[in-house]
């Protein structure tokens, strides 16, 4: 048996059920959704977590705990392979980063990460080095620098 010969099992697939063709279908008219009101029409029904508006679950629920969200360090990221647009022996520095295009924002920080390899000697400022990155720039005979 070959992979263009296998077949489902007879009777295995069925054809589905098409809404609204005919009476003598089961399913004609209305469709199965009843005569009037908010889920017979198009695009009606209500949202997941609705109640019929008395006062959802979620919001009944008193909300403890500290949440980090608002306060999280967000690095603007790059990777190795990007720095080859330099030239040899440059200093990289995040405002050239941004200045080339290569990253838009600066955040909390420039994160450099390991992905793709680094043909050129390069000394790197950054706020943060992955070890796999730290590794290729210091490889090359770069230099990784925090700053």
């Amino acid at each position: 048996m070959k992979l263009h010969e296998l077949k489902y099992n007879e009777g295995s697939i069925k054809s589905s059920k098409r809404k609204g063709r005919g009476a003598s279908s089961g399913n004609g008219k209305t469709a199965g959704r009843g005569q009037k009101g908010q889920n017979s029409r198009s695009g009606g029904g209500v949202r997941p977590g609705f109640e019929g508006g008395q006062n959802p679950l979620f919001r009944r629920v008193p909300k403890r705990g500290f949440n980090n969200y608002n306060f999280q360090t967000k690095y603007a990221v790059i990777n190795v392979g990007d720095l080859n647009k330099f030239e040899d022996g440059a200093t990289v520095t995040p405002e050239l980063l941004k200045e080339m295009g290569l990253v838009k924002k600066q955040l909390d920080g420039i994160k450099v990460l390991g992905n793709g390899d680094l043909n050129k000697k390069l000394t790197v400022k950054a706020t943060i080095f992955s070890k796999s990155a730290k590794e290729k720039i210091e490889r090359t005979g770069g230099k990784a620098e925090v700053i």
